[in-house]
């Protein structure tokens, strides 16, 4: 009996960013419908004023006003002002991290920082977490970091601490750079654009703000370190010290 052929599976695969946005715009479309319109009022600087909440005509919006959305959201119109300028921006540092991470030269750098100092595993905790602050305060460096655990790990275990340890070093180091961001353009890049003001406004107190909160993230990590490396069953992950 000649076998039957099997039949392929179809996998659920994510849509595209633009195909969500889209979906998002439709959805919103839909409800100015049903949803009725209202704004507050401002004052003469142009700020909210609050329990002034007053509702207005409804404006629903059309397949026309769906179609031309993305562009009014970049251009502008009429009554409000584009994103053209963050758009671009953006699109530009995505192309740079898209270079950078399929050249895998990033990986490479974190790589030869552990090789160099093998046998001094301590004096990477200050030098990495340093690094991915940086990478985080300069242009919002998160997920990015999920591909240095398994190099991490094994590095910092082998030297007397835990996983913990060596996912601090990325996932804290990160956190402490975003917080601080100097030029990141995802956070101080809009919000600098939003505001009508140039990215290097308050440029110096963001620096220093980042070298303290730097400083006070690496000394809360070399001391959770030096605690497991001189008593190893004070790891929150001891129980599963030998799994891993």
């Amino acid at each position: 009996m000649q076998a039957q052929p099997e039949k392929k599976r179809h996998r659920f695969k994510m849509p595209s960013a633009f195909t969500i946005l889209f979906i998002i715009i439709i959805i919103i479309a839909v409800l100015s419908w049903f949803i009725p319109a209202g704004k507050y009022s401002t004052d003469s600087s142009g700020n909210l004023i609050a329990n002034t909440y007053h509702t207005v005509k409804s404006n629903p919006q059309g397949l026309w006003d769906v179609v031309m959305s993305p562009v009014y959201g970049m251009v502008g119109d009429k009554n409000t002002d584009g994103a053209i300028s963050v758009s671009l921006f953006i699109l530009v540092i995505g192309g740079f991290l898209g270079v950078v991470n399929k050249a895998k030269a990033l990986d490479a750098g974190i790589s030869s920082i552990v090789n160099r100092y093998k046998g001094r595993e301590k004096v990477l905790i200050p030098i990495l977490m340093t690094l991915f602050a940086l990478g985080g305060s300069t242009y919002g460096m998160a997920e990015e970091t999920v591909a240095f655990y398994p190099l991490l790990i094994p590095v910092m275990m082998a030297c007397g601490f835990d996983s913990i340890v060596a996912v601090a070093l990325a996932l804290v180091g990160t956190s402490v750079g975003n917080m601080a961001s100097t030029v990141n353009p995802f956070a101080t890049g809009v919000a600098s654009q939003t505001l009508g003001i140039s990215p290097g406004d308050g440029l110096v107190s963001r620096i220093i703000f980042f070298v303290i909160v730097d400083v006070i993230a690496i000394a809360f990590v070399m001391r959770y370190a030096t605690k497991i490396q001189k008593d190893p069953t004070k790891s929150y992950v001891y129980a599963q010290r030998e799994e891993d």
